[in-house]
């Protein structure tokens, strides 16, 4: 097994908490950039975009907050009414009760001809485009009140939403609904890019996003260290770069896959697929008997190995230079023993599916730095001892936990897939709804095993295994729709991605700049 040749690593856009732009913004400000000069910067840009994207819109709504995210929202009421467009500028707060630069921005509206409507239960929404600055990145606890009834009242409405900075209710840390989030068309972010964007509920909430930052640089400040990275498909071809003329099979690598209890055969089956699809040199499974069959049927290039027990096993992982455990295993005595012997050998590991589920269990305490761990949220929170829903309230935090007490490297499923690993959290902002299908999980197992089969170190396969998941569900999505889409369908996808020159040639860069 040999490593890739060195390539440069990608710049990966970084990716902060709230209270970190805020310090930005104040940053800003101290450095001689007036607090309301950056207002008129951020509503020129959310208008701009808006623009771009409804050019046809005559007429806007625009939802007001108190605070300063309420500011941007009266500038750009009138820069929208100095262009001609009907607006219809609603406050949750009375610009009377309004401070500081939010004040002066209403004022700015007033004075642009732009007429204020408090907010009251069925007020009809009349603009062709829905602005949301209601709530800003500073809210920390449930939505309630007014701002609620706004908040569902525009979900409701059926018209196209630009949120500004995030979408109300969403939490820009952790991309978890408050109580209720507005559902947006396109979210301008200003300042630097926020990780609860990315993860979470945030795809189903902020739509397009775009960052906007408004001329600052936020890596020139070394001391707010960024608090994840987002991954970006140009990983694939630095951590793949094409094989020497010369390479066989052996300097590909050899994993084995450990899963398929009797009865469960198919999980197995479709991580060893992909593990062969991805570029592993050499692929084994070791599966209950009864599968052996199904298994020579549907991937004869998969060396195929019926075993009753552990005690079937001593030779098979010593051979390998990779394990995967957890496809179809079973949490019975025929997969205690697999997952057992799979420890023991003293390999590198993906651990999924039920393995994680006996760790949580049977085998507490294990902690190494070799393995990946790929739990969902349900899995992750039996390793942690709490709820998938307190998982999901704090994704990141749940993620590094999980590194902290087991070791290696943690890949967190879910929408907005998160990576923690010795060089910190990733966030992978690709993957579609027609990734909810039974057998996912295991594709990603035999696609992460391939890649440390080939040489890429676990946090290294782990960001690149993850991206090309769910880039491979995109292109599948593209070419067949998201209904129906079955695991299956990723690992000939997925090949066209690790193999550079053919990907370019494919488009496939194209389509994810867009996004």
């Amino acid at each position: 097994m040999t490593r890739p040749a060195d390539s440069p690593t990608p710049t990966l856009r970084p990716l902060y908490r709230a209270e970190q732009v805020r310090e930005l913004d104040r940053r800003t400000i101290a450095g001689g950039i007036a607090g309301f000069a950056l207002m008129q910067r951020a509503a020129a840009a959310a208008w701009q975009a808006l623009r771009a994207r409804w050019p046809e819109a005559r007429a806007l709504t625009v939802l007001c907050g108190g605070g300063n995210n309420g500011g941007d929202g009266h500038v750009l009421a009138a820069l929208a009414a100095a262009e001609g467009l009907a607006v219809q500028r609603v406050l949750l707060k009375p610009a009377d009760d309004l401070a500081g630069d939010a004040r002066r921005a209403a004022d700015m509206a007033a004075a642009a001809g732009v007429a204020a409507v408090p907010w009251r239960a069925g007020l009809p929404l009349e603009g062709d485009v829905v602005v949301d600055a209601l709530l800003g990145t500073g809210l920390g606890g449930e939505v309630r009140g007014a701002a609620r009834e706004a908040i569902e009242a525009v979900n409701a409405s059926g018209r196209p939403v630009l949120a500004i900075d995030i979408p109300s209710g969403l939490h820009a840390d952790t991309g978890a609904v408050l109580g209720a989030a507005i559902r947006a068309t396109r979210t301008v972010t200003f300042i630097a890019d926020k990780l609860g964007l990315y993860t979470g509920a945030a795809p189903a909430h902020v739509g397009e996003a775009l960052l906007c930052a408004l001329g600052v640089d936020a890596a020139a400040e070394a001391d707010l260290v960024p608090a994840a990275r987002r991954l970006e498909p140009a990983l694939i071809g630095a951590g793949l770069p094409p094989r020497a003329r010369d390479a066989h099979k052996g300097d590909c690598g050899h994993a084995l896959v450990l899963g398929g209890a009797p009865g469960f055969g198919g999980a197995a089956l479709l991580a060893a697929e992909a593990c062969a699809r991805l570029g592993a040199g050499k692929v084994s499974l070791a599966t209950a008997p009864e599968h052996v069959t199904a298994s020579l049927v549907r991937r004869p290039e998969v060396m195929v190995h019926g075993v009753r027990g552990s005690g079937d096993l001593p030779a098979l992982p010593a051979a390998a230079d990779v394990l995967v455990v957890g496809p179809g295993l079973g949490q019975g005595s025929w997969g205690q023993g697999m997952l057992q012997a799979a420890l023991a050998a003293s390999k590198p590991l993906v651990v999924d599916a039920d393995a994680l589920n006996l760790l949580a269990t049977r085998l507490k305490g294990e902690r190494r730095d070799d393995w990946i761990l790929t739990p969902h949220p349900g899995e992750a929170a039996r390793l942690l001892g709490a709820t998938a829903a307190e998982v999901e309230t704090d994704r990141p935090a749940a993620a590094q936990e999980l590194r902290r007490r087991y070791g290696g490297v943690v890949v967190l499923k879910g929408a907005g897939t998160l990576v923690a690993g010795p060089s910190g959290l990733a966030v992978c902002p690709f993957g579609n709804p027609g990734m909810a299908s039974g057998g996912m999980g295991d594709a990603l197992s035999g696609i992460l095993g391939a890649l440390l089969a080939q040489g890429l170190a676990p946090e290294a396969a782990a960001r690149v295994g993850v991206l090309v998941h769910a880039l491979a569900a995109d292109r599948a999505a593209r070419e067949g729709g998201e209904r129906g889409l079955l695991a299956g369908d990723l690992a000939s996808c997925a090949r066209i991605l690790v193999n550079p020159t053919v990907c370019d040639s494919k488009g496939d860069d194209d389509a994810a700049a867009t996004r």
